[in-house]
């Protein structure tokens, strides 16, 4: 069962999940791991600050083929889309975002993460990515709220949630243990008719 079903994963995961302009975002596989383990070991002080602690074996290839093996299954049950995202010109392992934490029922939501590579970072990759999973989120998923938890001291990211139209709802006390320390976090929201409404402007 399992080998049966991690083959139906790596057909699926053959063919980009979300695609635009500059950027492919699609599940990952096994044939990504040099690449990634090179982008994160390049990127350590860069992520380790806005990350749950690095395990030893954090960046092994059997640590990996546990992850893909996790994200099959989250993917397959349909509680979240893990996706790398590649530059649609070079190929090259940009960084990760994640539809995560997905309900349906009278909830209809999402949690979103994403990490960038330190080389690439700034240079308008993660809010191009962004923009891709959200209208992906509304669209194709049809779910209605999106949320997003951030470190207030992670001005970045707050930022770049803020210019997408997430808003602001409170704090969320020792939320996730980061870089080995319980810490708050801000949590952020966008609603589907707001999407609708900041499509519409965008038109405009």
């Amino acid at each position: 069962m399992a080998v049966s079903m991690f083959r139906f994963w790596a057909r699926r995961a053959s063919t980009p999940i979300i695609s635009g302009a500059g950027h492919i975002l699609r599940l990952p596989q096994i044939s990504d791991f040099p690449e990634w383990k090179a982008v994160r070991e390049a990127s350590y002080n860069h992520l380790q600050p806005w990350e749950p602690s690095w395990g030893p074996d954090d960046l092994t290839r059997q640590a990996f083929r546990l992850r893909i093996e996790r994200n099959e299954h989250e993917y397959s049950n349909g509680s979240a889309i893990p996706l790398f995202i590649f530059s649609k010109q070079e190929g090259a392992l940009l960084g990760g975002i994640t539809i995560g934490q997905i309900r349906r029922g009278a909830a209809q939501c999402c949690m979103i993460g994403y990490w960038m590579g330190e080389q690439y970072a700034g240079q308008g990759h993660m809010r191009a990515s962004l923009t891709l999973v959200i209208h992906h989120i509304f669209e194709r998923l049809q779910l209605h709220r999106i949320e997003a938890a951030c470190i207030p001291d992670n001005e970045r990211s707050l930022a770049l949630l803020e210019k997408a139209g997430f808003q602001r709802e409170g704090a969320l006390r020792e939320y996730l243990k980061i870089n080995g320390r319980w810490r708050d976090h801000v949590l952020l929201s966008l609603l589907a008719s707001e999407y609708k409404m900041l499509k519409k402007d965008n038109k405009a």
